[in-house]
């Protein structure tokens, strides 16, 4: 993950494909990546889900359900259904 100072952040709720969320963080840093934390609660999987995106193209998603997905922005992806 890219790390750099947040020019944002936030927290809010909502619904999607993995149920309620709370999000417990967000931001762009300096370099203009994006991130974004979400509390899906103790029933989850992975209760604390995040994905980012870079500036480059590349993003990153570890989701509520334990899998993880990445796509590099210049044709690479993966996708792992337990996140190892």
């Amino acid at each position: 993950m890219t790390k750099g100072s947040s020019s944002s952040s936030g927290s809010g709720s909502g619904s999607g494909s993995g149920g309620s969320y709370t999000v417990t963080s967000s931001g762009t840093n300096s370099q203009g990546n994006h991130y974004c934390s979400r509390d899906y609660g103790s029933s989850a999987s992975n209760s604390n889900s995040y994905h980012y995106s870079n500036s480059n193209g590349s993003y990153y998603y570890s989701n509520p359900n334990g899998s993880t997905y990445y796509n590099s922005g210049s044709g690479y992806s993966s996708y792992s259904r337990d996140g190892k």
